[in-house]
């Protein structure tokens, strides 16, 4: 599906209870008393007649689908609620890759942002707020994950891979991903203030 065509029919759902759609799509929420955190990105998958798929290139040929939560503060703003995963760091990969060659440059170029509201932990309820495209062209914001990026490379090249922490970085940080504390596996994740950019927020 052509990233047009697919941003076309994700504004139809916005204000949608995404919710609802897990039940009519049969996307499972909630198994042996555990969240399927995924839940809300496979609901839209389904949507728009696509295949779950978590592999390096985008998404969908040429274009990335994410899926955010949002919350509401007390004072009524609206603010994202957490990072936004981008792509695995492959230290190999990173080491031997510029900016301009990496997975997370292509990932960044071609996404298509939803942002969803979440009520509770119960998920009961879960609206599609916004959708957004980017393509990381702002030249300021571009030369900064840039800069992110060389830090992580550099970092791997100096003290290994295992000196990478989630303080580093100013809009994209390297974090572990994976099940448990003990995981070794890191991504490259997009911290709230990049999220926030992207929406527009």
């Amino acid at each position: 599906m052509e990233r047009t065509e697919a941003i076309r029919r994700l504004k139809e759902l916005e204000g949608r209870d995404l919710r609802e759609l897990a039940d009519y799509y049969g996307v499972t929420v909630w198994k042996m008393g555990k969240i399927n955190k995924g839940w809300a990105g496979h609901v839209i998958e389904r949507y728009l007649g696509l295949p779950i798929n978590s592999a390096q290139s985008p998404n969908f040929g040429s274009w990335e689908l994410k899926v955010v939560p949002l919350k509401r503060l007390k004072s009524g703003k609206i603010v994202v609620k957490e990072t936004m995963a981008i792509t695995m760091i492959d230290p190999t990969n990173v080491i031997e890759k510029s900016f301009e060659e990496s997975h997370l440059l292509t990932k960044l170029r071609k996404q298509v942002v939803c942002a969803r509201m979440f009520e509770s932990n119960e998920e009961r309820s879960s609206k599609l707020i916004r959708v957004e495209t980017f393509d990381l062209s702002e030249p300021q914001i571009y030369n900064q994950v840039k800069s992110d990026y060389e830090l992580v490379r550099r970092t791997i090249k100096e003290e290994g891979f295992d000196a990478l922490t989630g303080k580093m970085g100013v809009l994209v940080q390297p974090r572990t991903k994976g099940p448990g504390h003990g995981s070794t596996s890191r991504a490259f994740y997009a911290r709230k203030k990049l999220v926030s950019i992207i929406l527009g927020l």
